[in-house]
């Protein structure tokens, strides 16, 4: 019997070793050159892991739409919240300390940290924070701190304002206002900033020298691609990059796939840098615990022949084909990314891209494949489709047009929609009317500054003075009561990242 185990053992083995030995370079670089023309992304870089080591690394497509200047593996893409993963990361070596620990009460460090209800505030912990399990829903509250001038305090602050979506611990709401909370958490406790703190304890051990936090460090590093805006569903537009230092911990860092590399070499090597001990067995096995769990559909054929799905503290964590997997993604102003590890094989990809259609999943899946022999697959078309698809079925803009109801008139004179709306969210709004025409100024985000447009009756479409990447089309109703006097404003801006209607507003002048 031992030996019928020890040959079987040692056929899977052969059969791995097999299957990595096969895997074609030079084919994976022509799907990965395919891909990003399929899918008409401006740019792409691909970093590969295997054994500890980048076995692959290459740029495709350009910098920026219009010019000529390729990507490469020190390319600079902002990674949003895969910056999320060294947030935790960050307070494991603060818990490993004795500074933190990792059932600490959020207030005891935070004491003005509130949530929507008094007794909930005083029970979440630092675990509660890393895993989105606090009860508000997904990206829930991110219209407040979205290109906003508000300092981190008050941001968290303003948390208790945000709605419950589900009862504490008892669901999942992504919640990059919790991961805020953890980054100011690490500042107070540690007397260092986040970035500070990130740099010292992870970037600079791990050797990821072009790694940041700051925009004015992307001249003196050189080499960064530019993000860009989808209009219609084919047009990239170049736009501005838009700093998310100060909400660093949820979001917030700057990397090239050479860099990430690197973070997933030292992740699958559980928190280990040549013999420096950064990550302790206890942290690494807590990180990659699933805090909470979501439900696999069991019932019908998946693609990803998955068991188990669920977040640890900053990672997802699933299974690919009975392979243990631990990744997540991000989502900046024009670029969107992804870092993918099966730890069993010591196989890691990263996927940067600067654009909002993005093929990251299709190629993440299509070189798991090849690095585990699995049949080929043809994940970028499948993929493709299947978004094209998810865009047509998507009416809600279409049929906001359809509804509109022309040749009708405000129900008052302009004048009477001018004033200042406030919102316990957000704060000030301030609708302005000038020569027959009316606006929105944003107190605290100027971006989101806009020029209104009649639509019908009470209700005005919205043009957003800046290029932006999340949202197009939106509308603005005033509110009035039985005296035709206006009372407030309701937003609608249908879109799936930052939520208006959470700062309709009611009128105080």
């Amino acid at each position: 019997m031992k030996k019928l185990i020890l040959i079987m053992w040692l056929l899977v083995l052969s059969q791995a070793v097999q299957a990595q030995a096969d895997v074609n370079f030079d084919e994976i670089d022509e799907y990965l050159e395919q891909t990003v023309q399929d899918w008409g992304i401006p740019g792409m870089s691909v970093a590969i892991v295997k054994d500890g080591k980048i076995v692959f690394s290459k740029g495709y497509g350009v910098k920026e739409a219009g010019k000529k200047e390729r990507p490469d593996g020190n390319t600079l893409y902002a990674i949003a919240s895969n910056s999320k993963a060294f947030t935790s990361a960050v307070i494991a070596t603060l818990v490993q300390e004795g500074k933190l620990n990792w059932n600490d009460k959020v207030k005891t460090h935070l004491p003005y940290f509130e949530v929507y209800d008094p007794n909930i505030s005083q029970m979440v912990t630092l675990r509660d924070l890393l895993s989105h399990r606090v009860g508000l829903g997904t990206f829930s509250g991110d219209i407040m701190w979205y290109q906003s001038d508000f300092p981190v305090e008050e941001i968290i602050r303003r948390i208790r304002y945000v709605p419950q979506a589900f009862e504490f611990r008892a669901g999942y709401g992504y919640s990059n206002l919790m991961f805020i909370t953890a980054g100011e958490l690490i500042h107070q406790v540690t007397g260092k900033s986040y970035a500070q703190n990130v740099k010292e304890r992870l970037l600079t051990p791990i050797g990821m020298d072009r790694t940041t936090c700051a925009l004015d460090d992307l001249e003196k590093l050189g080499n960064y691609a530019s993000p860009h805006a989808l209009v219609g569903d084919s047009v990239n537009v170049p736009i501005p990059w838009t700093s998310w230092e100060k909400i660093a911990a949820t979001g917030g860092l700057i990397s090239s796939v050479n860099d990430v590399a690197k973070w997933m070499i030292f992740n699958m090597n559980h928190g280990i840098v040549g013999t420096d001990t950064i990550l302790t067995p206890a942290s690494r096995n807590l990180m990659w615990a699933p805090h909470n769990n979501f439900v696999v559909k069991h019932t019908t054929e998946s693609p990803y022949g998955r068991n188990f799905n669920g977040y640890g503290l900053g990672w997802s964590l699933r299974d690919y084909h009975n392979h243990f997997q631990v990744s997540h993604t991000g989502g900046y102003d024009g670029m969107i990314t992804s870092v993918n590890m099966l730890p069993d094989e010591k196989l890691g990809v990263v996927v940067l891209t600067n654009g909002m259609k993005s093929p990251i999943n299709a190629v993440t899946h299509y070189i798991y494949d090849r690095f585990l022999g699995r049949p080929m697959y043809d994940w970028s078309a499948n993929q493709l489709e299947r978004r094209n698809n998810w865009r047509k079925r998507d009416r809600r803009i279409p049929n906001r047009i359809k509804a509109r109801i022309p040749d009708t008139k405000p129900s008052l004179p302009l004048e009477k929609y001018a004033g200042t709306y406030y919102s316990d969210l957000y704060g000030n709004i301030f609708v302005k009317e000038q020569e027959g025409k009316l606006s929105l100024d944003f107190e605290h985000s100027e971006f989101l500054d806009a020029t209104l447009e009649h639509w019908h009756y009470d209700t005005w479409r919205i043009t957003w003075k800046s290029e932006n990447p999340w949202f197009t089309f939106g509308t603005v109703k005033f509110t009035t009561n039985n005296d035709m006097r206006v009372k407030g404003i309701e937003f609608d801006v249908p879109n799936d990242d930052f939520y208006f209607e959470e700062i309709n507003s009611r009128k105080i002048d």
